[in-house]
Parts: C-alpha cells; structure tokens; sequence
C-alpha cells in the first residue's frame, strides 16, 4: 500500500489527477513545473494542460520550478486528515493563515492557475484520505 509521500503515493496523486473530469476542463491552460515538499522530502511535478506529466523525485537543486509548495510533515498530515482543523482544511487558507507553509517563487504564476492549482490540492485531499 503506498504511504504518503512516497512514489507509490505521488503515483496514485498523479493518477486522480488525470482521471479528474472537473481539472480536465478548468485546467486546459495549466502548464507549470511546481515544486512541492513534504518535510524533507522534496518532488517536482511537471504539469501539462492541468495532468501531472511528470514527477521528479528529489530533484537537485538546478531543476527549475515556477512555484514551490512547502511545509512540515505535520501540517500536511493536518491537510490530509479526515476532518482537517480549522485553517488546515484548504490549500489558500494555509497559505494566508499557517506561516510554516509556504508559497514561494513566481506566485503570480501560482495565482494565475489559482482555480486549477486548488482542485489539484483538493484532489490531493482525497487521496490523502484513501492512502495516508
């Protein structure tokens, strides 16, 4: 069974992803490479027309992103929980309200893709829920 955050894990994220009617059609135009770390764990996802193309596990330092996502383990523990605390429950909400995670890079970028990038979390979520 894949733990989160390991390949497995990322694989069956990339998999809902893709599989997601509603990202389908909001992120026609979402085409990023964003990066994302788990504690200490880091990926990079190459995101083509709103699918996860690609993921690079623990890429070095001279793999370019637009945006990164960070935070704690146990603030994404708290996010993928199955009723997230206040302030856990949403991807923006943390952004605005929980300084340990972070949104750092070409946020305009991030914002941009804002519509697409929450569904993505939101997708994370539920796979979250099912495999955490």
């Amino acid at each position: 069974m894949a733990e989160f955050p390991d390949t497995d894990w990322m694989a069956a994220f990339a998999d809902r992803v893709a599989s997601d009617r509603e990202l389908a059609i909001i992120g026609g135009k979402f085409d990023v490479d964003m990066g994302i770390t788990f504690g200490e764990r880091r990926y990079v996802l190459r995101v083509r027309q709103g699918k996860i193309e690609k993921i690079l596990p623990a890429p070095g330092f001279d793999v370019p992103t637009q945006f990164e996502i960070r935070a704690p383990m146990e603030l994404w523990q708290r996010f993928l929980s199955e009723t997230p605390p206040p302030l856990y429950h949403d991807i923006f909400a943390m952004i605005m309200r929980v300084p340990e995670f972070v949104l750092e890079g070409d946020t305009l970028v991030a914002m941009q893709n804002a519509r697409a990038l929450h569904r993505m979390m939101g997708l994370m979520q539920k796979v979250g829920k099912e495999h955490a």
